[in-house]
């Protein structure tokens, strides 16, 4: 079938609007016609940094309405409205052991732009495009899905809003809740505060944390930070963060997230835990990025820092918990989106990497 998407033509070239081919779903596959899909720094890595094969088309944290469905999907129907995230194999020893996150089928079935087998659903004057980016390239009026990246959500909430739920929000509120299990009563630090930071910090407030610490260079930002429930802010461009979380705190944080991929500030949020503090890493670098700090700071202290991918979420069971708290009041995430038109995607972009947009969101279906 034809449909419009947003065209990567070439690395790192604007977006371009056009018609490519997509192939109907096979057995374990559905057709999403796509309302909206957030903006992703993800999507402008591999757009921008990365040699894929081109051209290409990305969007990562699509949501919709189910249109068509392979004979053997039995989770959703037409109709359904969805949101998207991830693909995993389901299979392998890590899915079986609830880690989805981590599949070892990863990076083929989420980044090679080709299903599990090497085909690519999407086409243009007969010659391959590269797809099937998280299992679902929803950059586009329509969008092909497996089964197990599909959330089911209600139908009270605007689709327009749930796209990022299937990686940036989950990711950060996850972070926070589930791969640090950050305590109430306890202290953290956000290091960036984007929309996955923004998040964690959400995040942080539901659990009950008593000190939330929002670390950012842009001074709207860690507005917004206090707005969401941060009950300090640092801005590095000032003062030494390090210094001043440690005064704010006494002797360190509990817990301390880092969003920006940068070796220097996730030095510093190492640096900024107490004893047995433990540090996640969320900010994705270009390959080959490396980080040095003193070892002793960990062994001394029994500090401890780890990756953490898609907020260590099972999104089938996580994304329905955080649509609860926001029907509830208590995670207003749709406060950090902007909504753009398909056509205006590359002002979307430029509006992002200037931090005017903490998460823009396009619509391809208004």
């Amino acid at each position: 079938m034809k449909v419009t998407a947003a065209l990567s033509p070439a690395t790192g070239k604007p977006f371009e609007i056009d018609e490519v081919d997509l192939e109907e779903p096979r057995f374990d596959e559905v057709l999403v016609k796509i309302s909206a899909t957030g903006l992703c720094h993800t999507d402008l890595l591999f757009k921008d940094h990365l040699p894929i094969p081109i051209p290409a088309v990305f969007g990562h944290e699509g949501a919709g309405i189910v249109e068509k469905v392979g004979q053997g999907v039995t989770t959703v129907k037409p109709g359904d409205h969805v949101a998207l995230s991830f693909n995993y194999c389901g299979k392998c020893s890590r899915c079986l052991a609830g880690m989805p996150y981590y599949c070892e089928n990863n990076f083929i079935l989420n980044y090679s732009g080709a299903r599990a087998d090497g085909s690519m659903p999407i086409s243009k004057g007969g010659m391959p495009v590269f797809g099937c980016f998280f299992g679902q390239s929803s950059f586009a009026t329509y969008s092909l899905a497996t089964e197990r990246n599909l959330v089911k959500v209600p139908h009270d909430v605007p689709l327009e809003i749930l796209g990022p739920l299937g990686c940036g929000i989950q990711t950060g509120a996850g972070t926070v809740m589930n791969a640090l299990k950050a305590e109430t009563g306890s202290s953290i630090v956000v290091f960036g505060t984007g929309a996955v930071g923004l998040s964690a910090v959400m995040a942080a407030k539901v659990i009950g944390c008593t000190t939330i610490i929002g670390v950012d260079i842009k001074p709207g930002r860690l507005e917004l930070a206090k707005k969401f429930g941060a009950t300090h802010v640092v801005n590095p461009a000032e003062k030494n963060s390090v210094e001043e979380i440690r005064g704010i705190t006494g002797l360190g944080v509990n817990y301390a997230v880092e969003t920006t991929g940068s070796p220097a500030v996730y030095r510093q949020a190492v640096e900024s835990l107490a004893a047995h503090g433990r540090c996640a890493l969320l900010g994705a670098s270009p390959p080959g990025t490396e980080v040095s700090f003193d070892m002793n700071t960990l062994l001394t202290d029994g500090k401890g820092t780890f990756g953490v991918i898609e907020g260590e979420a099972i999104p089938q069971v996580f994304i329905p918990k955080l649509i609860a708290l926001y029907k509830q009041g208590l995670f207003p995430f749709d406060q950090l989106i902007k909504l753009y038109d398909m056509k205006d995607i590359n002002q979307a972009v430029h509006d992002s990497e200037a931090g005017g947009t903490i998460k823009p969101v396009i619509r391809f279906n208004s």
